[in-house]
């Protein structure tokens, strides 16, 4: 039987700061990653920002559902939730935090998303965008995998 192939496709989330003296930045490069079930899989994200000790986030999204934080980094720390902390990992520099996904299944299969602050929460069933009365643009990072029998 032929291995399951995973496709990853990418596509970017930004975020301009809240003050006119920095410009915050998320870009997550790669647009196709291929992987087979049971590899490690690395999906990058980069950022830019004025702060000194900034926190970074990984969410998932499954079908249709509502982003789900999955961790956070800081400084040389950070958390995750329980369901992500066995095969789901990030490590933080000052210009990147990427995510490795080890030992990966079909029901990896999600939409990704990495942000500079915690864009979105969710409260009661009911998605909320963290704003912080500023002006944030934003376009969204999808990471999205599909998985092909070959």
């Amino acid at each position: 039987m032929a291995p399951w192939k995973c496709t990853i496709v990418i596509i970017v989330l930004y975020i301009w700061g809240c003050n006119s003296q920095s410009q915050d930045k998320v870009d997550q490069h790669t647009r196709i990653q291929s992987a087979f079930e049971g590899d490690t899989v690395k999906i990058d994200c980069t950022y830019q920002t004025a702060y000194t000790n900034p926190t970074l986030f990984w969410y998932q999204q499954k079908d249709n559902g509502n982003p789900k934080h999955m961790l956070n980094k800081f400084s040389k720390s950070g958390n995750s939730e329980e369901e992500f902390k066995e095969r789901f990992h990030a490590n933080l520099s000052t210009t990147s935090v990427p995510l490795s996904i080890m030992y990966l299944r079909v029901s990896d299969s999600a939409v990704y998303y990495c942000a500079l602050r915690p864009t979105v929460t969710e409260t009661h069933s009911t998605l909320i965008q963290n704003l912080k009365q500023c002006d944030i643009i934003m376009q969204f990072n999808l990471i999205f995998f599909s998985f092909i029998l070959t």
